[in-house]
């Protein structure tokens, strides 16, 4: 006989893999509050003819489209699965997430670029109004961050959100700071040093985030999850003999899925024991590493010879 026993991992369906609607509702205020910062800085930058208020004008905007991306992600998030979509949505918060990384790389350079050719030639600046429209920036964007503190370990969208909020409020305070340096020494350069600043905000951390969504894409083991420390606890147990074709990714934050061949004792597909072997293997798998959706094709070492063969 062919000796497969399939196993599927049936351990936390009972709770929903859903993102929680409560984000949503507040990556929407925090939407409109964005919004709002956009305009008043894109006004205060034609008007007080500070490159440092565009910059940051720029940072929202990315922040807005990235915003806009994590409000349709959460949405799409939430409509089930299907038959030709098994994962429903869920892949939708990674692909906003690397389309938000990706707009907001392209901003940090350009405004890097422009910032230091400011430093050689500095334009005038109209101070007083550069330092309003950058107070009423920074309110904004404390009042973003206010709504998205408590949320924001919940997915990579959130936390994506949560550092564009931050990263803003941060660019805020360098306009605010230049306007104040303008204003007391009259010095024109601090403008230009203050775009460098929230330009140099904007890139490392854009990068870590495609790096991550780069990764989930890719298919790469999810952190936290050793695949040889899985092979070796898998093999530990009774009547495995070997363990191959072990996969594992992330659908999207919070949903880890591992599947794997496991070799056992002929004498296993006779006495009943397989799904006895089947409950310890997803026992020991949920308890070390966290992982709910797993799936495992037993074999007999026979017919595990024989797909060896056939392989190669």
């Amino acid at each position: 006989m062919g000796g497969q026993g399939h196993g599927h991992g049936g351990h936390a369906h009972g709770h929903s893999h859903l993102p929680p609607d409560g984000a949503r509702g507040r990556l929407v205020a925090v939407l409109a509050v964005s919004l709002t910062i956009l305009a008043v800085e894109v006004v205060g930058a034609v008007v007080s003819g500070s490159l440092a208020l565009l910059a940051d004008a720029g940072h929202v905007l990315t922040d807005v489209a990235g915003l806009a991306l994590a409000v349709a992600a959460a949405t799409l998030a939430r409509r089930p699965a299907t038959d030709r979509r098994t994962w429903g949505f869920r892949r939708a918060e990674v692909l906003a997430a690397a389309a938000q990384a990706a707009v907001l790389l392209a901003v940090g350079v350009f405004v890097v670029v422009e910032a230091l050719s400011r430093l050689v030639d500095p334009p005038e600046v109209d101070a007083p109004l550069m330092l309003a429209f950058g107070g009423v920036g920074l309110l904004g964007n404390l009042v973003g961050l206010a709504l998205l503190v408590g949320r924001r370990g919940e997915n990579l969208n959130t936390r994506a959100a949560f550092l564009e909020v931050l990263n803003d409020a941060l660019g805020s305070v360098a306009v605010v700071l230049a306007a104040l340096a303008v204003l007391a020494g009259g010095w024109l350069r601090a403008d230009g040093v203050a775009s460098l600043v929230i330009g140099l905000l904007i890139l490392p951390r854009t990068w870590k985030l495609l790096r991550e969504t780069v990764d989930v894409l890719l298919e790469a083991t999810p952190k936290g999850v050793d695949l040889a420390e899985v092979r070796s606890h898998v093999l530990g147990l009774p009547h495995v003999l070997g363990v191959h074709d072990l996969h594992a990714s992330t659908v999207a934050t919070g949903l880890p899925v591992l599947s794997a061949h496991v070799v056992v004792d002929d004498a296993c597909f006779h006495d009943g024991h397989v799904p006895r072997l089947l409950d310890e293997v997803q026992a020991c798998l949920a308890g070390h590493f966290d992982v709910e959706h797993s799936t495992f094709q037993f074999e007999s070492a026979a017919h595990a010879d024989h797909e060896h063969a056939a392989h190669h």
